[in-house]
Order: structure tokens, then sequence, then C-alpha cells
């Protein structure tokens, strides 16, 4: 007999689509997740809201970090995931909103 333990989440998913939804108009966006680039990492910083250190984690070798963005706008970053492959999983170590993505009355930054 195994001793599995079992692990519950606690977190609400309000609605899975494959576009971004502004919550202010109704307008919904189809989007892509592309690799970060080096480029891109000039305006993922502290300093611009954003709360993980995106440079460190982008230079990490075993790690992979992609970028949401709506479609045919790739400069504008929505949010980031960072990965690590590995053989038998994928493991997510980080995952971020752009700051301009995070609402003003459900949640607050520290």
């Amino acid at each position: 007999m195994s001793n599995l333990k079992k692990i519950e989440q606690d977190f609400i998913i309000g609605r899975l689509t494959n576009s971004i939804l502004n919550t202010v108009s109704g307008d919904s966006f189809q989007t892509e997740v592309i690799r970060l680039g080096k480029s891109d990492l000039k305006n993922i910083t502290k300093n611009k809201g954003w709360s993980f250190n995106w440079k460190a984690e982008f230079n990490e070798i075993k790690k992979e970090v992609y970028k949401l963005t709506i479609i045919n706008n790739p400069t504008i970053i929505q949010g980031l995931l960072s990965l690590t492959i590995e053989q038998d999983h994928v493991f997510m170590d980080l995952l971020e909103s752009a700051p301009f993505n995070i609402g003003k009355t459900n949640y607050t930054r520290e």
C-alpha cells in the first residue's frame, strides 16, 4: 500500500479563457505565450512594479521564462512565467501578472 498524501489547493479560478479580458470594458484580447527575450528585461524591474527578480530567473540555465502578450502587441508584457523542465515533470518556478493587471479593489501590493 502506498503512503500517498492528499494535497488540496486553496485558490479560485473565475473563468478559463484563451484571452485577456478587460473587466471594465468587457473587451477580450487573444493572447500568446512566447519566450522572453533579453531585450524584454529592461522593462521588468522592481522599480516598475514587478515583484520578482526576473533577470535572475532569466539567467538561470535550467529555467525557461515566457511572457504572455496580446497577439500583434508583443512589447507589452501582460504576465511572466518561469519553468524548469525535468525528465518526468515540469515545475512552475514563478508566475506573475504585470503590475498594471493587478486590480486596485481586490488586491494590495506590499
